[in-house]
């Protein structure tokens, strides 16, 4: 029996590599939407498995990971920027327990993000804070669900940055196809991240991130690459088989370099030992979470003794959304791991999130004609593509 298990094993070793790895000298691949099979799926992440089984091996794993994410969308190209967030901060309105005002901020010159800040109504000297992207929707951003969460993250002690993906809500000046989409959503969250370390009431040690389906991919990839995430909450998108099914999340090539290949997976992992829940529901690609994904998420934070800090809520129930009860878990986990005031929601057999007023979308928009899109703004993907210098 032994025998036969050292045989067999560098032999599916060489299988899998030759099923799903690109021969060396060729062009990258691009891994997209149901790239395998979910029985694939399941056999792929044994072989990542036994690429590592110390803490030494797997961070050596996860280096090459970083390197393929940063390398995959070419991150080196976009423009170094310090500071310089030239600010739209405007119609600041006081709710029951939040604030919320429309908010634009420079990513880098002539070109904008769009969004919205909730803070609390009587702030401390330090804050928590939480980045907030969204998923896929022409207008998702003034939404109820995005609004709610933002509101109520505030109304916990939270500053909260809702902000539109590329070519959605307020993000006019380019399509959301744009083909280096994904690497300008990365580099406008951390234009995000960076404009909220910049306020003098923000805790830079108290630093989250949470989005559902497109924002969960946003989410998970951030707090891979960048450490100043401290707390990561990927919703509905986590998974061996599924690598995103939009430009925007996998139109480029972060998983596979030609000399290795990775997925969403092996991604999140490199959240640990930070704290990190994922939350899965039973109709969509999150619905093996239990089995498949969280359990090798597991393997890793418990190379760090760190098995305390990351969590799945699944709910088999459910479908592919950040309602309810999604959001309930969220605030649970990002309470306890930023130290927001829990007492501060409205309980009874469950959060009562009926204090925040949804506001329409033309009161949530920062640009208009009393605050105009600056005149120097870049117009159209070729302009954004040739300003940044990507063929």
């Amino acid at each position: 029996m032994t025998s036969t298990h050292h045989i067999l094993k560098p032999l599916l070793s060489i299988l899998l590599f030759l099923m799903f790895y690109p021969a060396f000298g060729q062009e990258p691949l691009l891994c997209m939407g149901r790239y395998w099979s979910e029985d694939d799926a399941n056999l792929v992440m044994k072989e990542f498995a036994s690429k590592w089984d110390d803490l030494e091996s797997w961070e050596e794993r996860a280096e090459v990971i970083r390197k393929g994410i940063i390398d995959g969308m070419q991150l080196k190209k976009m423009p170094v920027m310090k500071g310089e967030f030239n600010p739209v901060l405007h119609h600041r309105r006081e709710m029951d327990g939040y604030v919320v005002e429309n908010i634009a901020i420079e990513s880098f010159p002539g070109f904008w993000i769009t969004g919205n800040l909730y803070t609390p109504v009587s702030p401390k000297e330090k804050n928590p804070a939480v980045l907030c992207p969204h998923g896929h929707a022409e207008d998702k951003r003034f939404t109820a669900d995005v609004q709610i969460r933002s509101a109520a993250l505030a109304r916990m002690g939270a500053i909260v940055f809702a902000y539109d993906m590329v070519g959605y809500g307020e993000s006019h000046q380019i399509n959301h196809k744009i083909p280096i989409a994904l690497v300008l959503q990365t580099y406008n969250s951390r234009r995000v991240l960076e404009y909220l370390l910049s306020r003098p009431d923000v805790d830079p040690s108290r630093i989250g991130m949470t989005g559902g389906s497109g924002g969960g991919t946003q989410t998970f990839i951030l707090a891979a690459i960048d450490k100043r995430i401290a707390v990561s909450v990927p919703v509905v998108q986590v998974s061996a088989h599924f690598f995103g099914g939009c430009i925007c999340e996998s139109g480029m090539p972060i998983h596979n370099s030609g000399h290795h290949q990775t997925n969403n997976v092996e991604i999140a992992a490199l959240c640990a030992p930070r704290p990190q829940l994922l939350i899965s529901d039973g109709a969509d690609w999150t619905h093996n979470t239990p089995r498949i994904e969280y359990p090798y998420i597991q393997k890793v934070y418990a190379l760090y003794h760190a098995e305390h800090r990351v969590e799945n809520v699944h709910l088999p129930a459910e479908k592919h959304d950040y309602g309810p009860s999604k959001r309930a878990a969220a605030y649970n986990f990002l309470g306890h791991h930023l130290d927001l005031n829990m007492g501060a929601l409205p309980y009874d057999n469950g959060y009562k999130e009926d204090f925040v007023k949804v506001l329409k979308p033309d009161q949530l928009k920062v640009f208009d004609s009393a605050y105009p899109l600056p005149a120097e703004a870049l117009q159209g993907d070729q302009a954004v593509i040739d300003y940044l210098g990507f063929r």
